[in-house]
């Protein structure tokens, strides 16, 4: 999948493009039950929120063959290569719940912050590709976006460890309001199936999910291969190590899997 010149000049000034009804219906419900089954699972990868609901789970490309078929998917792989101009390596692969009822907030911050300053990240030529699992609503806890907060470079932020079970580089109430005056903020929502991609400088977070409605969304964070990490901190499964190019896996690899999966259950 190749992007437009429109949709690229887009990307590149908005800091985000949403790709609506990328992954058919038949790929989405493997993915979701795959993910669901992870949640239920006992490994260090899933990390859950303070009532025990599920929160994240990491690297499950590394022992899942739907999420493996999903990180080589060339309808993901091939924008962001665009983008770059170069091949690209898995810098981390998540499933975030945002639980119904239990689902918690994601504070303001920048991805790259993270990147940089936890895993000597050289420069912010990475990116989050999101592929939306459920129904994303104005409601469901959607992730909010400040449009253009990319074009300020990566901000002073602190770490944040009291206030959610994931420590973030957050971002202070002045920064926030000053770049909302200037960009607004837009919650892009739509059917599970498809994909957002957003700037590794974006200023983003999310709210709790209160509703009966969940929202299961998964992250694959490509970088550049000549961008690979200096100085990792966190453990492999979260920050990898394996610096090697993803090669694409065929098209349609992910529909079979899961067309294959779908008559093995009947």
């Amino acid at each position: 999948m190749q992007l437009t010149p429109a949709q690229l000049a887009q990307f590149h000034h908005e800091g985000f493009l949403f790709l609506p009804e990328v992954f058919a219906p038949a790929e989405v419900a493997t993915l979701r039950a795959e993910a669901e089954t992870l949640y239920r699972s006992d490994r260090p990868e899933i990390w859950r929120e303070k009532s025990g609901a599920p929160r994240t789970a990491f690297a499950a490309h590394t022992y899942n063959e739907a999420f493996r078929l999903l990180g080589a998917d060339p309808r993901l792989i091939m924008p962001v290569e665009q983008v770059f101009g170069e091949k690209l390596y898995m810098h981390q692969f998540k499933i975030n719940a945002k639980a119904a009822f239990d689902g918690e907030v994601w504070q303001w911050h920048q991805d790259y912050g993270t990147w940089q300053r936890d895993d000597g990240m050289p420069e912010p030529r990475a990116m989050n590709i999101a592929v939306f699992l459920d129904t994303v609503m104005p409601i469901n806890g959607p992730l909010m976006l400040v449009p253009r907060s990319h074009r300020h470079g990566t901000l002073a932020a602190g770490h944040d460890v009291a206030t959610t079970s994931y420590p973030l580089w957050t971002l202070d109430h002045d920064t926030v309001r000053r770049l909302v005056a200037d960009g607004g903020i837009v919650a892009p929502t739509g059917a599970p199936g498809g994909v957002l991609m957003f700037h590794g400088n974006l200023v983003h977070g999310s709210a709790g999910n209160i509703t009966p409605y969940p929202r299961k969304i998964v992250y694959l964070t490509l970088n550049a291969v000549s961008n690979y990490i200096r100085t990792p901190t966190r453990p492999a499964w979260i920050a990898h190590r394996d610096f090697a190019p993803i090669e694409p896996v065929a098209a349609g690899a992910l529909l079979d899997y899961a067309l294959h999966d779908r008559v093995a259950a009947e």
